[in-house]
């Protein structure tokens, strides 16, 4: 790598009103490296890649890039300087191409200079993908691809700018394992190229795979960078959060082999995507449901919940079988889902948080002439507030201000508003950091404490490991085995995972 840094960010300080988001923070991108950028939510990440873009402008401090001082006053300014950022949300426009996309604004013009030159835009970006090695159709339209597709589109784009710095704010967060091992190698093939990439992102075990360096923040002040191979994954949350986190072991029930079977799935099953399926679940306990992306897994829950028609098979709620026809009757039932999409299925972001607490239980709240009683809205916000401990100045605070994890607990509060037993939690910390997951894990053993069912599908298999009293495991729509927390390990769930017979169909082949 090459003395001079590709870029240093020193003592940069950024206010708001009532909030100081940094304080003396640091920062530096070498050529040819990938530095990881991790802290919790509000630890000042993003505020300062955005000082870095343009987006916000620096309060005190200094950005040098290629050794040399310089003013960001707008993201043109940055993008002139070679630095482009890719948003966990992707900004494409969807009704355009490939090429359309990543030449927006810029497009080669016919003779006249009246007209774009499609063809040459085609050639262009069959060039730019060739040369990255990606996997693209120039003049396929960006919103029939697929996320990890989409996220191409944005690297080409930023490279055809002549980016020699990349941010990428949660490049993983929505992508199966194939589609991370893709992006990985592109990366990998950047950093050969001499590319500079920040790398933000709450999933702590692609580091070690990934990155060379790592620079801790919190609290938006710069608590150390380090060379990813000189510590462990714990030494790095440890200095996110400024203590050691231990995950909880499971609180199992007591007498759970005896506990109410609260919740049976019999022989469940919707075309390929779901095929025979069955499972009990017992009151206070946590079930984790593990297998490969297209298990099954999400679309089960689905059908549990009424979101989707069941083409067979039984739900038994508390002993009594229910045909449950949409969300609502299983809600009536006492069975919640929440989506691994939380702010899209789980969430109206433009309301305040007593009425998304209320949602799924308005007419608990209605007077005699059918007008809602705020008094009790703001009263059952309140309580549910203060039990779940979510951090917001108050219950008229919108849901899209708030972080992943405290959006996540009002979720969980708005199906206790709604005396919901069985809780069906799809990706609970999917997209929230290390400090938020654990008091995630602290709620989901509370609840099961309290008698509340839960089953958690999760695609983390430390989580499913530390979290569950049982295991069952899917694989193309279909239960592969079933394990006690005490036999469940990390290879036994991955060989049912990738089983496509379940290990009683195995045993009937066998003694056949």
């Amino acid at each position: 790598m090459a003395d001079e840094p590709l870029l240093r960010l020193q003592d940069i300080d950024k206010a708001f009103p009532g909030v100081q988001a940094l304080k003396d923070a640091q920062f530096e991108l070498r050529p040819g490296e990938v530095h990881a950028l991790v802290g919790e939510n509000g630890a000042g990440k993003s505020t300062l890649m955005k000082v870095l873009t343009g987006v916000y402008q620096k309060d005190a401090g200094i950005i040098e890039v290629g050794g040399t001082a310089v003013e960001v006053p707008n993201p043109r300014a940055g993008r002139d300087l070679g630095i482009s950022m890719i948003h966990q949300e992707l900004l494409l426009a969807n009704h355009l191409t490939v090429a359309q996309n990543i030449y927006l604004g810029r497009e080669p013009r016919g003779r006249l200079g009246f007209t774009v030159d499609d063809k040459a835009q085609v050639r262009q970006t069959e060039e730019l993908v060739d040369r990255l090695g990606l996997k693209l159709d120039p003049t396929a339209k960006c919103g029939d691809l697929k996320v990890a597709q989409q996220q191409m589109v944005e690297i080409a784009k930023a490279l055809s700018l002549d980016a020699n710095v990349l941010i990428m704010d949660e490049p993983t967060a929505a992508l199966t394992d194939t589609e991370i091992e893709e992006l990985f190698r592109i990366i990998r093939s950047l950093r050969e190229q001499g590319k500079g990439i920040v790398h933000i992102s709450h999933r702590l075990e692609e580091l070690q795979e990934i990155s060379d360096r790592v620079t801790v923040m919190r609290d938006g002040q710069h608590v150390d960078t380090v060379n990813t191979g000189d510590v462990t994954i714990d030494e790095i949350i440890s200095m996110m959060v400024g203590r050691t986190i231990y995950e909880e072991a499971p609180r199992v029930p007591e007498d759970a082999d005896r506990a109410d079977i609260v919740l049976e799935v019999r022989n469940l099953s919707r075309g390929r995507a779901v095929q025979d399926v069955s499972f009990q679940l017992r009151r206070g306990e946590i079930l984790g449901v593990s297998g490969l992306v297209g298990a099954g897994r999400t679309e089960t829950a689905r059908l549990i919940f009424g979101a989707d028609k069941k083409d067979a098979g039984e739900i038994i709620v508390n002993g009594q079988p229910e045909e449950i026809h949409n969300p609502a009757e299983a809600v009536g039932k006492g069975i919640a889902y929440l989506s691994e999409d939380r702010k899209q299925h789980g969430l109206t972001l433009g309301l305040d948080l007593e009425t998304n607490i209320a949602l799924a239980s308005f007419n608990k709240f209605l007077k005699s002439l059918g007008q809602v009683d705020t008094s009790k809205t703001k009263a059952a916000a309140e309580q549910r507030i203060e039990e779940l401990d979510i951090r917001t100045p108050g219950t008229r605070q919108k849901a899209r201000n708030l972080s992943g994890g405290n959006q996540q607990k009002v979720v969980i509060a708005k199906w206790l508003t709604a005396e919901t037993d069985v809780l069906i939690f799809d990706e609970p910390t999917r997209g929230i950091d290390v400090g938020a997951k654990q008091e995630i894990y602290h709620l989901l053993n509370e609840l099961a404490a309290e008698g509340k069912s839960i089953v958690m599908i999760s695609s983390e298999l430390p989580e499913i490991l530390r979290m569950s009293h049982r295991i069952i495991v899917m694989c193309e729509g279909r239960v592969t085995g079933e394990l006690t927390a005490d036999e469940a390990d990390q290879e036994k769930i991955m060989t049912l995972a990738t089983q496509r017979e379940s290990v009683a169909e195995l045993k009937d082949l066998s003694r056949a």
